[in-house]
């Protein structure tokens, strides 16, 4: 954070009404966890976000994004064979 930025007199969003009412209609947030993840690992991250000036974080947040997404999941053997009989079957 920038030393000419003061945040000290600063309000928490959920003490800001408005804010506050944004919050609770969106329900989406973020968390707080702690974990533990492998020295050369978080350094490559740390690399790339300097590189694309995003946060370390960010990306991190944006790689498990895309893990979660189903759509990103590696096919299965079972998934494959699934699609091709349906494709088969439709010719």
């Amino acid at each position: 954070m920038r030393k000419e930025f003061d945040f000290t007199g600063a309000k928490r969003a959920q003490d800001v009404p408005e804010l506050a009412k944004l919050q609770a209609e969106t329900g989406v947030g973020k968390v707080r966890i702690t974990m533990y993840v492998d020295a050369d690992v978080l350094a490559a991250f740390r690399k790339k976000a300097e590189a694309e000036g995003k946060g370390y974080q960010t990306l991190i947040n944006e790689a498990l994004r895309e893990a979660a997404t189903p759509e990103n999941a590696p096919v299965t053997i079972e998934t494959l064979r699934k699609v091709l009989r349906e494709e088969l079957h439709a010719a």
